[in-house]
């Protein structure tokens, strides 16, 4: 028996299996009516976005149910929270405000992002896309949408830092899609010369351990290692 090889079947089963749990419930996050969908949307953006500290200077977490911290006990175990804790320590000045809703897709943040940029911004930290790809929107629709939210903050606040989230789907949506969205972020990054983490779940997706029980979102140890993925790019533009 070649354990090599089964080792590598057993991975991207693993995968696979993950993805496909990700469709599922990255869907359903989405559904419901535009009643329903507003009022939840107000219920999020109520509850949500709140500033752990009182920095002088504004990060703002914009994203889906990744950075929301979606089921998940207690809000300070999703990285936004944990990621204010490692500013505290660092002795920065800044305060993160988590503006992040479950199910949301480019087009939901698009339509919200004038709201969320009420306030001032000196970091924004871009996670979306991962629904779009999950639903197989055109790759088209997502590169504007993204491209729409980027200009808007610049617009707004031209000396804003802007932090952009890679996200990658499952071999089984097809190779030519996946790559062409994969491709998305990075060349996004390089185009409008913005800071770049490759892979927003580096580590963590697809990890039974490092999941709730829905196979899909980050449990608390989970909530961890995407604290120091997104940390490890953060970091380094922050004012000490």
């Amino acid at each position: 028996m070649n354990l090599n090889i089964d080792a590598h079947q057993g991975v991207k089963m693993l995968m696979i299996r993950y993805f496909f749990l990700a469709f599922i419930l990255f869907s359903c996050d989405g559904d419901g009516s535009k009643k329903e969908q507003q009022d939840k949307q107000e219920s999020i953006e109520t509850e949500v976005v709140t500033e752990t500290t009182t920095g002088t200077k504004t990060i703002v977490f914009f994203g889906d149910s990744l950075t929301a911290g979606y089921g998940l006990d207690d809000s300070s175990d999703a990285y936004p929270a944990i990621i204010q804790s490692k500013i505290v320590a660092a002795g920065l000045d800044y305060r993160v405000v988590n503006s992040g809703v479950s199910g949301e897709t480019t087009a939901g943040g698009l339509g919200r992002i004038d709201w969320v940029l009420n306030q001032k911004v000196d970091v924004f930290v871009l996670e979306l896309g991962g629904n779009d790809g999950l639903r197989g929107i055109a790759l088209s629709e997502t590169r504007e949408n993204l491209q729409a939210i980027i200009n808007a903050v610049r617009q707004k606040y031209p000396e804003a830092t802007i932090i952009l989230a890679g996200m990658q789907l499952p071999p089984n949506l097809g190779q030519d899609y996946t790559s062409e969205f994969k491709l998305i972020f990075e060349e996004l990054a390089e185009t409008n010369a913005i800071e770049f983490i490759p892979f927003l779940l580096k580590d963590v997706g697809g990890i039974p351990e490092l999941n709730l029980g829905d196979g899909i979102h980050p449990n608390v140890e989970g909530q961890k290692i995407v604290a120091d993925n997104v940390w490890a790019v953060l970091e380094k533009v922050l004012d000490r």
